[in-house]
């Protein structure tokens, strides 16, 4: 299986967090990762994203340049269980290319704990996606295979 793990791109800020949007570098952003996504040979044919507003926007944005539809999960907000997310990948049955879009530190302890086996996390930019490689879904089973950044 190929994951793609995106992080949304630069938000503004609002002082309540789940309602901060996207800034017009964020969209611009998250649309040249996502062209550079529709070139590779690991384009999705799905999208899973947080239910937050700059994560939507981000996956609004990389779903259009894409064509390929976009799934709200509630296990992919910032704060959330990477565990969570690896269950429901277990369990999903999407066949092809999947990506995710969420946020800090989720994307980076999601991401150490595919390829090493652990949550530390690696940092993320933002916009800047992943492309993983697991032959089999679990803990220290991806390879990193590349990167895409804006």
């Amino acid at each position: 299986m190929h994951l793609l793990v995106m992080r949304h791109g630069e938000a503004g800020w609002h002082s309540i967090d789940q309602q901060r949007q996207l800034t017009d570098a964020g969209r611009k952003a998250a649309g040249i990762v996502a062209r550079q996504i529709a070139r590779s040979p690991w384009r999705p044919v799905e999208i899973w994203a947080s239910p937050l507003v700059r994560a939507r926007q981000t996956a609004a944005v990389v779903s259009e340049i894409l064509n390929c539809p976009v799934d709200e999960k509630i296990f992919l907000t910032p704060d959330d269980d990477p565990g969570k997310c690896l269950d429901a990948l277990l369990d999903m049955s999407v066949d092809g290319p999947l990506m995710l879009v969420s946020h800090m530190p989720l994307v980076g302890s999601l991401s150490t704990l595919l390829v090493d086996g652990h949550r530390r996390g690696i940092p993320f930019m933002t916009s800047q996606a992943v492309l993983l490689d697991m032959p089999v879904i679990g803990p220290g089973c991806a390879d990193l295979k590349s990167q895409f950044l804006p």
